[in-house]
């Protein structure tokens, strides 16, 4: 699917926040909101749009340290050290990088306490690790929230 001027505006608004209806967005585009449901329904249908959520401030909401982590693993031991570290609910996101089987990875915790025990009893705890290094976030200047065209 060829993504056209229109439907860019479109991703832009709903990226910008993605509760507005059908009917403000044709508003603000001079479209009807049958028009407009019918193009989020072709980017919904081509996998452009994947899904709709909601952005939740992490210190809102209880997890005060957000760490970045670089982790090199032994390469037959690299998709089973994603999945798992994947499948951990502080883990944020994990990627796996350019390097020599490197993750990386984002880690929202309560405390430094909580951050400790990830780090010592669950990432170290994993057969094929070779190197783990950390960095904490001090401030956010920004955070992308979506793709924008």
């Amino acid at each position: 699917m060829e993504i056209d001027q229109i439907d860019k505006q479109i991703l832009q608004l709903l990226t910008e926040d993605g509760r507005l209806s059908y009917t403000d967005i044709g508003k603000q585009l001079n479209l009807s909101r049958v028009a407009v449901r019918a193009r989020v329904n072709q980017l919904m249908e081509a996998g452009i749009i994947e899904k709709f959520t909601c952005v939740v401030n992490s210190e809102k909401a209880g997890k005060n340290v957000s760490a970045f982590f670089e982790v090199d693993c032994e390469p037959s031991y690299l998709v089973e050290v994603a999945e798992n570290l994947a499948n951990h609910p502080a883990v944020a996101s994990c990627y796996q990088m350019t390097g020599p089987s490197t993750l990386h990875m984002h880690v929202l915790v309560s405390d430094f306490t909580k951050l400790e025990g990830f780090i010592n009893e669950e990432l170290y705890a994993l057969k094929g690790i070779t190197r783990v290094e950390s960095h904490i976030l001090l401030r956010r200047f920004k955070s992308r929230s979506g793709l924008k065209l």
